[in-house]
């Protein structure tokens, strides 16, 4: 038997052991049967006998065929705006690589702060929280931008994997890694993930988190805990070399070799700027995130920094539309039917009275190691994000508090292996350390991030009055 046909067997499976069990009291048999193609989806999102959005196409289909929803229906999660708002954020994505902009920037932040190894990891770390909110795919943003300036800075100082990889390498792969999987919970447009998770949220509970609401609750934790990745990894991961006198050097030669600013970086540069701005002040202009992202990616159009050839070729942006409108219509489709609140009310009953705080801390907690057992993101969202969520609503806490909390540690939670999201596999294919210390590392990392949104995120949120 090959890979593929395990795969398949794995997937068909899952749905119909679901399929095969009675139906419990006071679920629709309906609902039990969206139920089994879900959890069949869920599973294919994490073998992947076929892409994600072919696995979530077929899904859909069947959904259909069984009758199971209407074609009004099946189409529902494609209407909502977040759809475009994920697409368009991939087009500005593709503007920072086409462009160069996003090389230009990080190498003037080396030039600038990069004469000592830990003020490396800075510039590093400040890459990846400047490019975060116009770069939804963190693997794109870590594995295309920033992992190959961390590469060659490593080399530059020669270090590499083997005897000298603890030179500098190994501290600057780890910072790039870490940084990446931060700087996805940092606004709204910075993972793939996130729009859905607000989908989930606004399906659970009728609740809307604008784009300024995600940064804005995000912004004290999220920032507090970008700063101390250089820092908590310049003592666990201690380099050897301390001071980095020629990466100034470095990054002007190839600042050199870049030349003056384009035209279109200049466009580009712009465009970000202005689409940022117009982010943080809609809850005054009243102007919709994905009316910005869109009208940005018209700009880039008109000027001819993009191309409509790039718009067709930017796969990740049409892939994600498809598997998260069809995610979003599968999780409505439960939710109106009633197994969501079924789910929580059996969950809740067996808590006994637990009061919501615990309860959301727990589940924290479970959703955050759990992903010791993923390696995608995605999947790990679809699979316990709208059950969580639904679960400690039920309990009694804050829908909004639910939802961000929910949504930030279903960034960092990658921290833990490498292959937690898309740029894991990156940074560690470098081979600059062992998958031991890896783990140790990103175990270690991942305490750092529960005292940031749990020990300063909770009062934070509770003075900005999430909760």
């Amino acid at each position: 038997m090959n890979e593929l046909t395990k795969k398949w067997l794995i997937v068909i499976g899952s749905g119909l052991l679901v399929f095969l069990i009675p139906v419990p009291a006071g679920v629709k048999p309906i609902a039990w049967n969206l139920l089994a193609v879900f959890v069949a989806t869920i599973v294919g999102c994490i073998v992947q006998p076929i892409p994600l959005g072919a696995i979530s196409m077929a899904s859909l289909c069947l959904i259909g065929f069984l009758g199971l929803a209407k074609m009004n229906e099946l189409l529902a999660g494609f209407a909502s705006s977040t759809i475009w708002l994920i697409v368009s954020a991939f087009l500005l994505s593709r503007g920072f690589s086409k462009t160069g902009l996003g090389r230009r920037m990080s190498y003037l932040l080396i030039n600038l702060f990069g004469d000592k190894t830990m003020k490396l990891g800075f510039a590093i770390m400040f890459s990846e929280y400047v490019f975060s909110p116009a770069t939804p795919s963190t693997t794109a943003r870590g594995g295309a931008i920033v992992y190959p300036i961390a590469r060659s800075l490593a080399s530059a100082f020669d270090s590499e994997p083997g005897p000298t990889a603890k030179k500098i390498g190994a501290y600057l792969m780890q910072v790039g890694f870490q940084s990446n999987c931060v700087s996805g919970s940092l606004f709204l447009t910075a993972m793939i993930a996130n729009p859905m998770m607000v989908l989930f949220a606004q399906q659970a509970f009728g609740i809307q988190i604008s784009w300024m609401q995600w940064a804005i609750a995000a912004f004290v934790p999220g920032t507090l805990a970008m700063i101390l990745i250089p820092i908590v990894l310049y003592y666990i991961l201690p380099p050897e070399q301390k001071k980095t006198p020629e990466a100034p050097a470095f990054a002007k030669a190839e600042l050199n070799k870049m030349g003056p600013m384009s035209f279109d970086e200049k466009v580009m540069l712009a465009v970000f700027l202005t689409s940022i701005f117009l982010w943080a002040t809609a809850p005054y202009t009243k102007l919709d995130a994905t009316l910005i992202a869109l009208g940005s990616g018209a700009v880039l159009l008109i000027t001819n920094v993009l191309t409509w050839k790039d718009v067709l070729n930017e796969n990740g942006a049409w892939d994600a539309m498809v598997w998260v409108g069809v995610l979003s219509t599968i999780a409505g489709l439960l939710s109106k039917h009633g197994l969501i609140a079924w789910f929580s009310k059996l969950t809740v009953a067996s808590l006994g009275g637990i009061p919501w705080m615990w309860t959301l801390l727990a589940l924290l907690l479970i959703y955050l190691y759990t992903h010791y057992l993923f390696a995608s993101i995605t999947g790990h969202v679809a699979a316990m994000y709208p059950a969580f969520i639904a679960v400690a609503g039920a309990a009694g806490a804050p829908p909004m508090l639910v939802a961000l909390s929910m949504g930030y540690f279903s960034n960092f939670f990658a921290c833990l292996t490498h292959y937690g999201n898309g740029a894991g596999p990156i940074y560690f294919g470098a081979g600059y350390m062992s998958q031991a210390t890896w783990w140790k590392v990103g175990f270690v990392m991942s305490l750092v991030y529960l005292i940031c949104f749990l020990g300063v995120g909770l009062p934070w949120w509770k003075v900005i009055g999430i909760w």
